[in-house]
């Protein structure tokens, strides 16, 4: 048995690794990493997460894992022919571009290109509507998920054998950032994940829309690396349920729902591949939106005036993430009280975000816009000051990345404008009136009904 070539990329672990365990079956494997050119506009958060995941990866191969630079269709037919490889062994790739690349790559192989699994519990594609059509909802999408079910985590095989007889270039050095990335490598997710297990995860369903506090399991990062695959997640919450009471095994259930609503925008972008960057419904087409300019930069840096807003727009600047109720809120703001295009603001989170997930990212700002599938209706907006009075309470959470405000105590601090000195250590003032921009969103939502 000759070489199997793993090429990693969306799957930076070595546990639950279908490609790697057909790879190890089959013989030795020399596991691989490609760094693309089109990485070079990741953004910081994203590059660091990425090269601690590498780090690790490299540790979990015994020092076997390469690194190479260049274009994947290049670099990977000539290490195949270098090693005299069998085959090339790939998580199977469901976004745009992942499938274009693998496509020019398996032409300039002389082996096979086989791809075995996918970053998903459930491969985008497989599950349809009686009819052999793709779901357009989420609800029935989900019920059909569940009842298609998925495979136990992989295991890899015991005595697996590294090739080491090629040469890679040292492993690239994490830029600076101060980007939590402790559970980027799959170590730390795992860490991470048991610890959610034996604690938060029994108050989920309650605790994850409070931004306050620690309420999440914060593994986006990881599921973008594939530093921990769904599978194990779900084979844990399984294996968990019967242990726990009725309240607990509706967080698990949620958390579940989560982990679905991650499989159906990836079964949405592989349907509806425009959809990354344009609208996936037409419910707004003509709809007048304004360009950004000084009140989007003031969006961008937490300037807006509105604590909570600003609390979460400085997190994602911080720790390249964002708690997902505070995405919402701040998607909202952009759209429809700045009226700018959700697409302006998807790709600000895109450059900053550790976790950024094109399907998740772009479909998730989709929703709250109004373009997208199960999109909330246009005229849902979100009242940042009930927002933040809602989901934290105390204010801790603003307190936390909004400094300026740090003088003023409890749920106060969400209107800082209502406090005599609010503004005294320089917190500016509203850049908007969100009655009024709530009141124009609607009007240039009537004016496309007619």
């Amino acid at each position: 048995m000759g070489a199997q070539i793993v090429w990693f990329r969306r799957d930076l672990r070595v546990h639950d690794h279908p490609a790697l365990t057909a790879a190890a079956e089959a013989g030795e494997v020399l596991p691989v990493f490609v760094v693309d050119p089109a990485f070079e506009d990741a953004g910081v958060p994203r590059t660091a997460a990425l090269r601690t995941a590498l780090a690790a990866l490299h540790r979990a191969t015994d020092g076997a894992l390469i690194v190479r630079s260049g274009r994947p269709e290049q670099v990977i037919p000539a290490l195949a022919a270098e090693v005299g490889a069998d085959a090339v062994h790939v998580s199977g790739e469901a976004t745009p571009g992942g499938r274009r690349r693998d496509a020019r790559v398996e032409a300039g192989l002389d082996v096979p290109l086989v791809a075995t699994g996918t970053p998903y519990a459930v491969s985008p594609g497989r599950v349809r509507k009686r009819d052999g059509e793709p779901f357009r909802v989420f609800t029935p999408f989900s019920k059909a998920w569940l009842e298609h079910g998925w495979r136990a985590p992989a295991e890899l095989p015991a005595g697996t054998r590294w090739v080491r007889r090629a040469e890679g270039e040292p492993l690239p050095e994490p830029p600076e950032t101060s980007a939590e990335l402790g559970w980027a490598s799959e170590e730390g997710a795992l860490e991470r994940w048991h610890e959610f297990l034996d604690d938060a995860i029994d108050d989920y369903d309650t605790a994850r829309d409070r931004a306050d506090l620690d309420g999440t399991s914060r593994l986006s990062i990881a599921l973008k690396l594939g530093a921990v695959h769904p599978r194990t997640l779900l084979a844990d919450l399984d294996r968990i349920a019967p242990s726990r009471s009725a309240a607990a095994q509706r967080s698990l259930k949620r958390y579940q729902t989560e982990l679905a609503w991650r499989e159906f925008y990836a079964d949405v972008l592989l349907h509806h591949p425009r959809s990354a960057w344009h609208d996936y419904g037409d419910q707004l087409r003509g709809i007048a939106y304004d360009e950004p300019g000084e009140l989007f930069e003031a969006w961008c840096e937490g300037r807006t005036g509105f604590p909570f807003v600003d609390a979460g727009m400085r997190q994602l600047l911080a720790e390249g993430w964002m708690h997902n109720r505070v995405r919402m809120v701040t998607a909202s703001f952009l759209t429809k009280d700045l009226h700018v295009w959700w697409l302006h603001g998807a790709r600000h989170f895109l450059r900053h975000l550790a976790d950024g997930d094109l399907a998740s990212n772009n479909h998730g700002w989709q929703w709250t816009a109004g373009t997208g599938t199960d999109a909330a209706p246009y005229f849902r907006v979100f009242n940042p000051v009930l927002q933040g009075q809602r989901f934290d309470p105390d204010g801790d959470y603003v307190r936390r990345w909004v400094p300026e405000l740090r003088h003023i105590a409890g749920a106060a601090v969400h209107e800082p404008w209502r406090v005599p000195d609010g503004s005294a250590h320089g917190y500016p003032e509203r850049i908007l009136d969100h009655k009024a921009e709530r009141e124009e969103a609607l009007a240039r939502l009537a004016a496309v009904k007619r």
